[in-house]
């Protein structure tokens, strides 16, 4: 076949050689001239991609129909947040390429991130049961899989990436957070113990060990990682009223003072503060100051429906229906009678639906008998109306 091919070659006339070396390198050319203005595309929208352009990146993947631009306008769509566009684009991939792992990968971590378990591990499942031995599969199956509340079967998901990888840290935190919620504390103290040979300030693992050491009355144990926690920036409320806790019954008294009165600065922590340095001074025998926080305590712990009252209120009065609305926000203020607003709207709607001066009077000097501190704004107006009232009376008497 060759040696025929060389004879014709050989006889063919010089003219016709010549038109088709011109056309043999026009084609060359032309597919040259095609991949390079292909790279310079798939330059362009990389960089505007790297920069955070996504819209006209994705346009500029759009002129380039390889797989791999197809990945990237997946990629670009769910980084602007257009789940639905990105789960199509990395679908059709994965269609048409069943070996790309990394597309597989992204939209099994899509399909988790927008509720749709079921997909995600199906996915993963694919991943892990074909050899992959990216331990970030292992997790995201372990993922899934607690999402679709198959527990055992997701432990076992992370323990197998933890297999792949001893310090894979996302895999051990989930599993310390399962063991405590599930009561089995040195479970969890193992699998903390095993996050901080990674690193040693790490502040999540820090908590649940020291959560499990807590939860099992190992209260020395307990404080050495609170006090840690708290050098390291984690002035939390759930952390001072822990540590208090455990000073009271490790009997450092000072010291758990210190702390129920850290945790008094937090709003809604008060009740909590109050029981624990009520606590504390009934250990001391001071009597009558442990009385006074235990009230407090009761005091603090009370539930309150002001807010729900004066929405109530509020409602009632837009409906021009004055006296429900002045029953609420008398309600309103029953429930907190530190809240002057509520009062002052009692004064308000009392003004408009009583006929009687006297008894609009007497709502407007209770205001200032109720409350040792009137804002200058509402004290002004307060006694403007006092007067007018007063006046009103005179000379109707």
């Amino acid at each position: 076949m060759k040696k025929l091919a060389k004879i014709y070659l050989q006889k063919m006339n010089p003219i016709v050689k010549m038109y088709l070396f011109l056309k043999l390198c026009l084609v060359f050319l032309f597919i040259g001239v095609r991949a390079e203005a292909q790279s310079t595309a798939s330059t362009v929208a990389d960089s505007l991609y790297v920069t955070g352009n996504y819209t006209q990146a994705i346009n500029e993947y759009a002129t380039n129909g390889t797989e791999q631009a197809k990945l990237q306008i997946a990629r670009s769509y769910n980084a602007i947040g257009n789940f639905g566009k990105a789960i199509i684009q990395y679908e059709d991939i994965v269609q048409k390429n069943e070996d790309n792992a990394l597309a597989k990968y992204e939209l099994g971590k899509l399909y988790f991130k927008v509720n749709q378990p079921q997909k995600s591990a199906a996915l993963f499942f694919d991943l892990v049961t074909s050899g992959g031995q990216n331990p970030e599969y292992h997790y995201y199956f372990g993922r899934s899989l607690f999402a679709l509340n198959s527990i055992s079967e997701g432990v076992m998901a992370y323990k197998s990436a933890i297999e792949l990888d001893s310090v894979h840290i996302k895999s051990i935190f989930q599993l310390a957070k399962f063991y405590l919620m599930t009561a089995k504390n040195d479970s969890v103290i193992k699998y903390a113990d095993m996050g901080l040979k990674g690193y040693q300030e790490d502040v999540s693992m820090l908590n649940l060990k020291t959560q499990a050491y807590f939860n099992k009355e190992q209260h020395k144990m307990a404080i050495r990682i609170f006090e840690r926690l708290l050098e390291l920036g984690e002035d939390k409320p759930h952390i001072h009223k822990k540590v208090g806790y455990s000073y009271f019954r490790e009997l450092e008294l000072e010291k758990a003072k210190k702390s129920y009165r850290k945790l008094l600065e937090t709003p809604n922590e008060e009740g909590d503060a109050y029981f624990g340095l009520g606590e504390i001074y009934l250990k001391e025998k001071v009597l009558d100051s442990a009385e006074i926080y235990f009230k407090k305590s009761i005091e603090a712990k009370r539930v309150y429906f002001d807010q729900e009252y004066a929405n109530l209120g509020r409602t009632a009065r837009l409906q021009n229906k004055t006296k429900k609305a002045l029953d609420y926000y008398i309600k309103a203020w029953e429930e907190n009678k530190r809240n002057l607003f509520y009062y002052y709207q009692v004064c308000i709607l009392a003004d408009e639906y009583y006929q009687d001066p006297k008894t609009k009077l007497n709502y407007y000097e209770n205001l200032f008998e109720y409350h040792d501190k009137v804002m200058p704004f509402i004290a002004e107006r307060a006694k403007k109306r006092i007067r007018e009232l007063k006046e009103e009376i005179h000379f109707k008497d």
